[in-house]
């Protein structure tokens, strides 16, 4: 048995050269573990808050105030206390913290905390941590959901949808995923260039484009993959990441892109047309996060031919996903250990959409690192996909990296990509 010796925290740099926390833990063994926590520039009302300094200094996005909690708060709280049991350093913390929301020592401080907690046992017990995970079970790699175009939040609203993501639902190893989703990255990008739509490089890696409107967007995508040499539905569809909060207001949605307001039945109808016109297979946070009548209306309709998943709808909240769910929104659960703080916490969030029967991705955030902690969670704890960001950037391509070393050390696999995904893609 290896005991907690201390907990060390430091001010790091993100993706967007912003402050974000790193927490090194020591065990009495001597063994060592960090972790990196990521931030999010589209966050739903319910995450987890994230502890900053305020001010003039980084914009007020320091983090000191949260270094501080780490060393001062949480370190004595968790001194003493057996690495390998995960879910009573969690309850320590929660308890240190007292609030429902993480916003006293901060869900950026828990976070890395946690993780760095997890890969310390995982050492300890001399295991790749998605093996840890998974104890004596067969695993297999998630399928990509990756990334070509970004929007919204993510490149100032140069179009109103977040993520115009290619999934190659055709590939049959996580390898060829990837080498798939690197040929219509680039084709996509050789197309902006000749066009003259390229404005850069969005939060997560994906190009920045200039188009006309949101659904000139899904048709480059549909011609990138074309001009890649494969057919869209069939080697590649596309996934949506509509993150439709952020155009959300007194009742209406707003394309601000292309100066259009909608109700919920004419957004809706909208996006039946986009499923009928499109390969298309997923579509997240379709109507804001509090819209729980849109997104019924959305699984209602569209549910039984493609994914609806709930981001800024769940927040990774096993209570917010029963209840949700149980109404009839959604049939699948984005994941993002930081909405809610803690992996135990996130470890019960994706127990209460199994147990409802929904499918589960794995997240990064827009502000990520080099950490590949949401990797190793996905193996281990057996989710079929992963959502990264692009093709693109190192803190990207260390996940995808990692995902390819973690293939190739692997044996037996489960059956790639995961056979009760996108059941309709099967039937003629």
């Amino acid at each position: 048995m290896s005991h907690i010796q201390s907990v060390r925290a430091r001010s790091v740099w993100d993706s967007r050269g912003c402050p974000t926390v790193e927490v090194v833990v020591q065990l009495s063994s001597g063994v060592q573990a960090r972790a990196i926590a990521p931030a999010g520039a589209s966050t739903g009302a319910g995450e987890a808050k994230e502890l900053r300094d305020g001010g003039h200094r980084f914009k007020g996005l320091g983090v000191d105030r949260a270094v501080q909690a780490v060393n001062e708060v949480i370190s004595p709280a968790l001194k003493g206390m057996l690495i390998a049991d995960q879910p009573a350093i969690d309850a320590a913390m929660c308890l240190a913290d007292g609030t429902p929301d993480k916003s006293r020592l901060g869900g950026n401080s828990l976070t890395a905390v946690s993780l760095a907690c997890l890969w310390a046992a995982s050492q300890q017990a001399d295991l790749p941590l998605w093996r840890y995970l998974s104890g004596s079970d067969e695993v297999g790699l998630p399928l990509p959901e990756i990334q070509i175009f970004g929007g919204g939040a993510h490149a100032k609203g140069s179009v109103d949808l977040q993520d115009f993501l290619a999934i190659p639902n055709g590939a049959t190893s996580f390898t060829q995923s990837l080498e798939w989703v690197a040929e219509v990255y680039h084709a996509a990008g050789k197309a902006l260039t000749q066009q003259g739509k390229n404005l850069g490089v969005a939060d997560e890696g994906g190009f920045w484009p200039q188009f006309g409107s949101n659904e000139a967007a899904i048709e480059a995508l549909v011609k990138a993959i074309e001009a890649a040499g494969f057919q869209p539905g069939r080697d590649v569809s596309i996934g949506l990441d509509l993150a439709a909060t952020q155009y959300h207001a007194d009742g209406v949605y707003h394309w601000r892109s292309e100066n259009k307001i909608f109700d919920r039945d004419q957004l809706l109808q909208i996006y039946a047309r986009w499923v009928n016109d499109y390969p298309i297979i997923s579509m997240e946070d379709g109507f804001s996060e509090d819209d729980i009548q849109g997104m019924q209306a959305m699984t209602q309709l569209l549910g039984h031919r493609l994914q609806i998943i709930g981001d800024d709808f769940f927040v990774t909240h096993a209570s917010r996903i029963k209840e949700r769910a149980e109404m009839g929104a959604c049939n699948a659960v984005l994941i993002k250990p930081n909405q809610v703080g803690t992996v135990s916490e996130t470890w019960q969030a994706l127990k209460a959409a199994k147990g409802l029967g929904l499918d589960s991705i794995i997240s990064a955030r827009s502000g990520e690192t080099e950490d590949v902690s949401i990797v190793h969670l996905a193996v281990g704890w057996g989710v079929p996909q992963l959502k990264v960001g692009s093709f693109s950037r190192s803190e990207r391509m260390a996940k995808w990296n990692e995902g390819l070393r973690i293939e190739q050390d692997l044996g037996r696999t489960l059956p790639y990509p995961r056979k009760h995904l996108f059941p309709w893609l099967s039937k003629p």
